[in-house]
């Protein structure tokens, strides 16, 4: 015989065996016992939560002979021809392939006629949204005004997408999320009847990872189970299976994050990538939990609410510590935006490495939250006192090569001669007002020194100002309006920059003016 999977081996046959779906069973029992059954119902919900389950159980109980409290009695002959699918009575649609106006036509023509045996004919349209405004418009006649014997079940996991004329007709039910502990003691239950020896701690941590959804835990049990038959199924054994990380990951990595160690940051994420690990699991597990580590932090007394044990609640606190608010909410608001991206990302580590880098370092980021974040390392710094540094990294920012951090102090020009080049400088506008338009051109772009002895040095950013300004009548002339203007004779020396080199490399040891006077000298046309 075939092998059956799980989730098909233990679907429930009647409406005690539904978990996690009180307040409907119990509304769907009191109608089924008052026979007070309407005639159409709309079952809202995520995946795997028992949302078709339910409705062919109350198919079973509205044409069962001897319901007992509610409930089908799984003997009769109805109850045995709806189980095995052979029933008349019993019509199921799955409005994902049949979604066109000719397939609800059908159904219009087949509620005409009465059920061969049983008291109901029920139609259960499984993703229901799917249907088109066409086929929408078609059913909802057959709504509006169906025969007594007719009981149309929609079930969607996307409820918005119905229009209101056919939610208004129905009575909804909306099957919430299974709980973790629902789950683990179904699953638990499940286990014990197919003799299977596994881990309490695998148990809870497959309830959690189906995120609420029946359905998906026995799928991952069946293929945790898989994986190792005849062993025992551990804690560890479900992390390799799934492709998960076990939370004293998330403590190292956070703590890493923390420091802002992009070496050991990086190290962690290559440990990961060659264990196998699933990085989209990871993103999504981060984030749950950074929640975690958010509510212990909102509160001392989260014991019951969290699922952890006594060890990990310990670190939790301990690195709830470490952290404010607003780093935290900032932590998983972009872990779970990452979480997003990851699913469609072709290159999924270089986006997690990314993502963790510009955590480690703030100054990589103009945001808002990253601005907070650069503040908040400063301060820290400041808290902690700044180490002294050695000339060496003074001068040079802390790497050789590196660019100056402070300045040495620049020498003064001898006292008799500051006096004639700074006055010279600080007039150079007035001085060539006058001069020759082509000459002033070449002059806009040089700049200003102290030459050895008594001169005023011109320093030309190429040879070909050089040359112009440089010439003997050119230089008289700048000489005479210097003597003229400000009263002072001043000799002077015209140089340029050589090609790809700068005036503060070639002439480091000369002073330029512009910086001395701290004021910008200009030459206006």
């Amino acid at each position: 015989m075939s092998y059956t999977a799980l989730y098909r081996k233990f679907r429930p046959d009647e409406f005690e065996d539904v978990k996690g779906q009180d307040a409907i069973v119990k509304t769907l029992k009191n109608q089924i016992k008052a026979e007070r059954i309407g005639h159409a119902y709309l079952f809202c919900g995520t995946r795997g939560t028992g949302k078709t389950s339910v409705a062919k159980i109350f198919a079973k109980a509205v044409n069962c002979e001897h319901p007992a409290d509610g409930s089908p009695c799984g003997e009769c002959a109805a109850c045995r021809a709806v189980a095995s699918g052979a029933s008349m009575n019993v019509i199921e649609i799955d409005a994902a392939s049949n979604n066109g106006v000719d397939n609800i036509r059908e159904i219009r023509e087949e509620v005409a006629y009465r059920p061969t045996e049983g008291r109901y004919k029920v139609y259960i349209i499984d993703e229901v949204h799917m249907l088109s405004i066409g086929a929408f418009n078609a059913l909802l006649k057959t709504l509006e005004e169906p025969p007594e014997y007719v009981i149309f079940i929609l079930a969607t996991t996307e409820a918005h997408k119905i229009p209101v004329t056919i939610l208004s007709r129905c009575q909804r039910y909306d099957f919430k999320r299974i709980t973790i502990d629902t789950i683990s003691a179904r699953l638990t239950e499940l286990i014990e009847k197919e003799q299977w020896d596994v881990e309490e701690k695998a148990v809870r941590y497959i309830a959690k990872a189906a995120d609420g959804s029946m359905r998906d835990a026995l799928s991952l049990l069946d293929q945790c189970a898989a994986f190792y038959i005849g062993e025992r199924l551990t804690y560890d054994h479900v992390l390799e299976v799934l492709g998960a990380v076990d939370t004293a990951v998330f403590s190292r990595l956070l703590r890493e994050v923390i420091a802002m160690d992009v070496r050991r940051v990086i190290k962690t994420v290559e440990e990961l990538v060659m264990q196998g690990r699933e990085l989209s699991q990871l993103a999504s597990d981060l984030t749950w939990y950074l929640r975690n580590l958010l509510l212990v932090k909102g509160s001392g007394e989260m014991e019951d609410i969290l699922d952890v044990s006594t060890e990990n609640l310990a670190q939790l606190k301990e690195e709830a510590q470490m952290l404010d608010n607003d780093t935290l909410i900032r932590y998983i608001r972009v872990f779970s935006e990452l979480t997003n991206q990851l699913k469609y990302a072709t290159q999924k580590r270089v986006l997690l490495e990314v993502t963790l880098i510009k955590l480690c370092c703030p100054a990589m980021e103009v945001s808002r939250d990253a601005l907070l974040d650069r503040i908040r390392a400063v301060e820290k710094q400041l808290e902690e006192g700044l180490p002294e540094r050695p000339a060496r990294d003074r001068a040079y920012g802390g790497e050789r090569g590196g660019p100056p951090q402070a300045e040495a102090a620049k020498p003064k020009l001898p006292e008799a001669l500051s006096e004639d080049v700074k006055t010279v400088a600080q007039n150079f506008r007035t001085i060539v007002n006058d001069i020759s338009p082509m000459l002033k051109t070449y002059l806009k772009k040089a700049k200003l020194s102290a030459g050895e002895g008594n001169r005023l040095l011109i320093v030309c950013p190429d040879e070909m100002g050089a040359s112009v300004v440089g010439t003997k009548e050119h230089k008289a002339e700048i000489e005479a309006q210097i003597q003229e203007k400000i009263g002072k004779q001043v000799e002077i020396e015209v140089r340029q920059v050589e090609a790809g080199r700068r005036f503060e490399d070639q002439y480091a040891d000369l002073e330029n003016l512009q910086e001395l006077i701290h004021m910008e000298i200009t030459v206006e046309d």
